[in-house]
């Protein structure tokens, strides 16, 4: 429904030119039950004059029916189209309505407010820019008013309206609003919403709705209508990181093939460099094709179709990015799920996962916690129920292409659907790639055990077995004292293993790249090597980056710290640079290198460390010398 115009009479194409050069606002209605949601709605479009003149006489004839309004018309009863919302008074399913004004369009979601259509209410919002928060004014804030907001701010919505509605019912009190405010702020200081903006009205008195209206003379405010408006839609979406998942290849004829999606984030032009992955094959964008023509740049949100400059592989489920930023690459992920099925979740099960990379098969390997959405307690949980939130560990039999959700809600989202009723059972939200450090291995399962005791390979090798850990910058010299290291060791009849960085990531960690995440994992399987040849009696050494001090403690532990020695290879980034052989530092500079430690990402300096070297200042030969004086000293290292 549209906004009444002179155009319309005057200038129809004018009048469509200018209606579709608006821009539009997804918003949804929430909070407890009787809040006023569905009267909110129907007062907007009533005193908006968006309701046709047969709605209107249809509502005044079920008004004397069904209505509870008094002599009033219902005007909730233009949302709650189902029989049994109107003979309860509730809304049970979402309901959905469009309109405009002359300012921007609105598809609205009027969504249920008990608990147990929780469900509904996160199907409503998974597409929404704005959520109104409802708050009856008698009541304040209840648990359905911070089970929505945690919704919202789980969903990605971070413009909320807080609505305190039925301020007729309290003598339009203003310590009252105050009172109330101040409560949802103390609540909503968990969530990461971008300024909540309070309002007082009435929804069925209708102030403060469309017009300021009498009775709210002390709030200075504008009116919803307004604020809706004028609110900036556009906060948060990244034109940085362009991605495209492929929904379509397009092939009209053998002059033409193009790749048809919706720009979820970033911005493209003709002449771009593009990769496209899974592949990794690169080419250039030729043309950005649409119904109405060539475009020069696209951006967030649009439908278009790209044609490359080179034949290349490009299927449906394939996503295009640009080279320098790359979406992570995972087949095991970190994800919120809502469980939207009466069955509960049962982990190790298989579940079809749809994501913008197509279908593959997915399973739920570990339920890290359940959150309390009343008190936004994370509790220990071994399933999840209808409606239950919590934080899964999600395993895809391919790897998926994504951004973490609360980064871009386009590659960051998916959903599980029950492979043999097709009922969708979980809506899954990612954090990032699972770290693997907390999964558990198969149950069936046993560890082997030696028949060589510890004992015995310490007598027979002359030492303890130990893991050492060279930590620091690239250049730093990580690399040359681990091998100096290794030398001695031998020379000195004892019996090591080298992890090399670059080594390991020719081999086991091939398939890794170097993101925050990815690092993590290549640091863990390190880890898992090491603590292998501790157990043969060997000494490791490692030389790797790490940049991240709570993940070198992750090793620690996986390791054991009575068998562990973390090496800061304290080296200044300015020698680091002047060594640099591969220029690394440089093509990091340009930018090259995403995520680079010391340049586009931070290396996390060791508070406190076992042995700290510096070979700006310190020769080959002293920096092994302070690492095997501490060996001794530790008793690693016998003779």
């Amino acid at each position: 429904m549209s906004h009444q115009s002179e155009l319309i009479a005057s200038d129809i194409e004018a009048y469509l030119s200018e209606h579709e050069r608006k821009d539009l606002l997804r918003f949804l209605t929430c909070g407890s039950v009787d809040d006023g949601k569905s009267t909110l709605i129907g007062r907007l479009l009533h005193d908006s004059k968006m309701i046709y003149e047969d709605q209107l006489a249809s509502l005044e004839a079920d008004s004397t029916t069904v209505g509870s309004a008094g002599e009033e018309i219902d005007l909730a009863l233009l949302m709650d189209g189902l029989k049994a919302e109107r003979e309860q008074g509730i809304t049970i399913d979402v309901a959905y309505r469009y309109f405009s004004t002359a300012r921007r369009k609105f598809i609205i979601a009027d969504t249920p407010g008990h608990e147990q259509y929780t469900r509904n209410m996160v199907t409503g919002a998974s597409t929404c820019q704005l959520a109104i928060i409802l708050i009856d004014a008698r009541y304040g804030v209840l648990a359905q008013t911070k089970r929505h907001s945690f919704i919202a701010s789980l969903l990605g919505i971070r413009n909320v309206v807080v609505a305190v509605n039925k301020m007729d019912l309290v003598e339009w009190s203003e310590p009252r609003f105050n009172e109330i405010c101040e409560e949802y702020r103390d609540f909503s200081k968990g969530l990461e919403l971008i300024n909540p903006y309070f309002m007082p009205m009435s929804a069925l008195l209708g102030d403060n709705v469309v017009d300021a209206g009498d009775n709210l003379a002390w709030f200075s405010g504008p009116p919803l209508m307004e604020h809706l408006e004028t609110v900036d839609v556009e906060v948060g979406i990244d034109i940085e990181n362009f991605r495209m998942p492929v929904q379509l290849v397009v092939r009209p004829n053998l002059d033409f093939r193009g790749f048809a999606g919706t720009i979820a984030s970033g911005v493209l032009r003709p002449g771009d460099e593009v990769i496209s992955l899974p592949s990794g094959v690169k080419s250039t964008v030729e043309r950005i094709v649409t119904f109405d023509g060539d475009l020069e740049v696209a951006g967030p949100g649009l439908a278009v179709t790209v044609t490359l400059g080179d034949e290349i592989d490009v299927s449906r489920g394939d996503v295009l990015a640009k080279a320098n930023s790359r979406p992570t690459r995972s087949g095991d992920v970190d994800a919120m799920l809502v469980w939207m099925s009466e069955t509960e979740l049962e982990t190790g099960r298989q579940y079809m996962l749809q994501s913008v990379n197509g279908i593959s098969n997915g399973s739920v390997t570990t339920i890290r916690h359940r959150v309390d959405i009343n008190t936004l307690e994370e509790e220990d949980a071994n399933t999840l129920g209808l409606n239950d939130i919590g934080l899964c560990t999600v395993s895809s039999d391919r790897e998926l292409l994504f951004d973490p959700y609360d980064v871009n809600r386009q590659t960051g989202c998916f959903i599980l659907v029950d492979r043999l009723t097709n009922e969708t059972v979980a809506a899954g939200m990612i954090r990032g790639a699972s770290s693997n450090w907390d999964r558990q291995p198969d149950s069936t399962l046993t560890r082997q055990l030696s028949g060589i005791t510890s004992k015995e390979r310490a007598i027979r090798f002359g030492q303890q077995p130990c893991t050492v850990l060279l930590t620091g910058l690239s250049a730093a010299g990580k690399s040359t004292i681990a091998t100096a290291l290794e030398r001695e060791l031998f020379d000195r009849g004892k019996v090591s293993i080298r992890l090399d960085g670059e080594n390991i990531r020719m081999g086991i960690s091939r398939d890794l790249g170097f993101s925050a995440q990815e690092r993590s994992e290549n640091l863990r399987r390190v880890s898992e090597v090491a603590r292998l040849a501790n157990n043969q009696g060997l000494i490791a050494i490692a030389a790797i980056v790490a940049p991240k001090a709570s993940v070198r403690e992750r090793a620690r532990e996986l390791v054991g710290s009575e068998k562990y020695l973390e090496v800061f290879v304290d080296t200044p980034i300015e020698v680091c640079r002047q060594r640099d052989p591969d220029g690394l530092y440089e093509a990091a500079d340009r930018g090259e290198i995403p995520q680079f430690p010391g340049v586009s990402a931070t290396y996390e300096r060791p508070v406190t460390t076992d042995v700290r070297i510096d070979t700006s200042v310190q020769s080959v030969d002293e920096c092994v010398s302070e690492i095997l004086k501490v060996l001794g000293e530790r008793g690693f290292l016998r003779g």
